[in-house]
């Protein structure tokens, strides 16, 4: 029992380390925004889709690169923004898409119809900003 009792203190102790490691939060500069530059809102266009994305306070930056005042934009299609904000953003094929090499737009295909766009603009380890920054959702027609 003393050794199952040593062993589950180990055990906690070292999670209790391993939290501690955790970096803190990245905070955006005030006044960061971030913002689809094209299509406009309500825009009705043809594939391919050439999506622009706009920042403004901060820089760009690859992921993995930690650099204050840095970060990569995620787009969001068709999708809700993650309800946790303090975790990394996942990806999920043609409806999250991270854009990790610090690219400024996106061609996307489609299907015909309406769809959301919306940015997030987040940190070295795609974690949304301490303050997420985060853009308008704009609605699209693609059109056949």
């Amino acid at each position: 029992m003393k050794k199952w009792l040593s062993s589950v203190c180990v055990l906690l102790a070292s999670f209790g380390v391993a939290q501690a490691q955790m970096p803190a939060r990245s905070v955006a500069a005030p006044g960061t925004e971030v913002y689809v530059i094209a299509p406009a809102d309500g825009a009705t266009v043809k594939n391919p889709v050439v999506v622009r994305f706009g920042l403004k306070g901060m820089g760009i930056a690859p992921a993995g690169i930690q650099m204050e005042g840095t970060g990569h934009h995620h787009l969001f299609v068709d999708s809700d923004l993650p309800a946790d904000m303090s975790k990394p953003i996942g990806m999920v094929e043609n409806k999250i898409i991270h854009y990790g090499k610090g690219q400024t737009e996106a061609t996307l295909t489609l299907s015909p119809g309406k769809h959301t766009l919306q940015l997030v603009f987040a940190d070295y380890l795609h974690v949304p900003h301490a303050e997420p920054v985060v853009s308008k959702k704009i609605t699209i027609t693609v059109k056949e």
